[in-house]
């Protein structure tokens, strides 16, 4: 295998990631094109994976801050401010962590959801196959009821105030929003923070979306997503894509070579320290 250059990998992250002085993002409008330009980021950057953050593109390459008055949080504000705006899509996403998903690339991740076309029945028949727990059912089915509701009163009419109920309540939460059922949409001042997110069902908040995902098909929607990764990042080895996606390892094994054979990535290099094949972006090797 050919040896990849790591100071070009460095160099063209530094410029996808907003890491340049003259390219870091300052504004929230610097932030929302830097979402559209990614297509999908992290919140925060998440220890161990490969991918930009809105946190390193307006503090720089350094952990986030314990201090609530680092520069940095303003990335916090933003967040919230964004909820009620359809700016950009938020949830618990990738890996179950805070990622900010395009508009665009929304319908590919939706594609991939469990979600048929019917979001008030699907739930049911992935309850009885086993792929919902008791917790994300009820919660969902109080959301469907209810309409948009905050986590405390979420809590309430889901009887789930107890510590014990801590744990599964969470789960649930982050399951539901990784299969595009629900999304934060706003925050309310009540729990002991006077700060809780208020929740909806994606397909409330959305209508439109699972028209636009039916478009594509899985094997699609996966192409793109894995081209738009390496488009930010340059290069990466299978379990680095592995880690971000968590996707079964033929499925990812298909979307690469599709970008191989249409030329949009090329594989057998690798890094100087490494013995991992690494995928390469075409573009950044001409």
């Amino acid at each position: 295998m050919s040896v990849l250059d790591p100071d070009l990998v460095g160099r063209y992250r530094a410029e996808t990631y907003r890491q340049n002085a003259v390219h870091m993002v300052r504004t929230v409008d610097d932030a929302r094109q830097f979402v559209s330009e990614r297509g999908f980021i992290f919140f925060w950057p998440i220890t161990g994976v490969t991918m930009p953050s809105l946190w390193t593109a307006v503090a720089g390459d350094r952990p986030v801050a314990n201090e609530h008055d680092d520069p940095g949080h303003v990335t916090w504000g933003w967040k919230d401010q964004s909820l009620d705006k359809r700016w950009w899509y938020y949830a618990k996403v990738l890996r179950g962590k805070a990622t900010l998903i395009s508009h665009e690339f929304t319908s590919y991740f939706y594609a991939l959801s469990e979600n048929y076309g019917e979001p008030e029945r699907d739930f049911l028949e992935q309850y009885q196959d086993g792929l919902l727990s008791i917790e994300a059912k009820s919660i969902y089915e109080a959301l469907l009821a209810e309409g948009a509701v905050d986590t405390v009163n979420l809590r309430r009419i889901t009887r789930m105030t107890n510590k014990a109920s801590n744990s599964p309540f969470e789960r649930a939460l982050t399951h539901l929003q990784r299969d595009f059922k629900i999304l934060p949409v706003g925050v309310a001042e009540t729990g002991a923070w006077r700060y809780s997110f208020i929740y909806d069902c994606v397909h409330r908040w959305y209508p439109d979306l699972p028209e636009r995902a039916r478009a594509f098909s899985r094997r699609q929607a996966r192409q793109r997503l894995v081209e738009a990764y390496l488009v930010s990042v340059g290069a990466a080895t299978f379990a680095e894509m592995r880690k971000v996606f968590q996707w079964k390892p033929t499925d990812l094994k298909a979307a690469l070579q599709s970008l191989a054979e249409s030329q949009t990535i090329i594989g057998n290099f690798q890094m100087p320290d490494s013995t991992e094949e690494c995928f390469v972006l075409m573009s950044i090797l001409s």
